[in-house]
C-alpha cells in the first residue's frame, strides 16, 4: 500500500478459489430458504403460513444485504463505482424492499416472485461483475451454485401460496 497527499494506491492479490469462510457464509444463509420451504409444505395451517412469512422475510433481508454488498464493493473498484454496480445495487434494493412491502401487505406470491427475480439477477450478474473486476473474483464460482438454493426454495413457496 502506498499512501501520499493525493490518495492511496492498493495492490491486491485476489484468489479465484472460494475462501473457506466464503463457503460457510455463502451457504449458511441459504439453509433457512430450504428449511422454510420444506416447513411451509409439510406443516400446513398457521405453522405453514408462518414458515412462508418467515422465509420470505429472510429472503428480503438477504437480498437487501446483497444490495449493500454490491455498494460496498463499489467503494474499492478501481476508478470508482461503475454504472453497472450502482444499477445492480439499486435493482436489488428495489426488489428486496418491494418484496418486504408485499409481505407486509399480505401478498406472499408477489413477494416470492420479486425475490426470485432478485436472486436470479444475483446468479447471473455477480459472475459477470466478478469477471469485470466489479465484484470479488470468487463470486463467479460461488453465485451460480449458491443462488439456486434460494431460487428453488422460493419457487416452491410461490407454487404453494399460488395454490391457495
Amino acid at each position: 500500500m502506498q499512501d501520499d497527499a493525493t490518495g492511496r494506491t492498493l495492490t491486491i492479490h485476489e484468489p479465484r478459489a472460494v475462501p473457506r469462510l466464503g463457503v460457510a457464509l455463502g451457504f449458511g444463509p441459504m439453509l433457512p430458504f430450504v428449511a422454510g420451504s420444506a416447513a411451509s409444505w409439510t406443516l400446513g395451517g398457521e405453522p405453514g403460513q408462518a414458515a412462508v412469512t418467515v422465509t420470505l422475510l429472510w429472503g428480503c433481508a438477504i437480498l437487501l444485504f446483497f444490495s449493500g454488498v454490491r455498494r460496498g464493493v463499489s467503494f474499492r473498484t478501481e476508478g470508482g463505482a461503475t454504472v453497472a454496480q450502482i444499477a445492480t445495487m439499486m435493482g436489488l434494493f428495489v426488489l428486496g424492499f418491494g418484496a418486504l412491502l408485499a409481505v407486509a401487505l399480505g401478498r406472499a406470491a408477489f413477494a416470492a416472485a420479486l425475490l426470485i427475480a432478485g436472486y436470479s439477477a444475483v446468479a447471473v450478474l455477480d459472475p459477470i461483475a466478478a469477471r469485470r473486476g466489479e465484484a470479488p473474483l470468487f463470486f463467479a464460482r460461488l453465485r451460480p451454485i449458491q443462488m439456486p438454493l434460494a431460487i428453488v426454495s422460493l419457487a416452491a413457496i410461490l407454487v404453494l401460496v399460488a395454490r391457495g
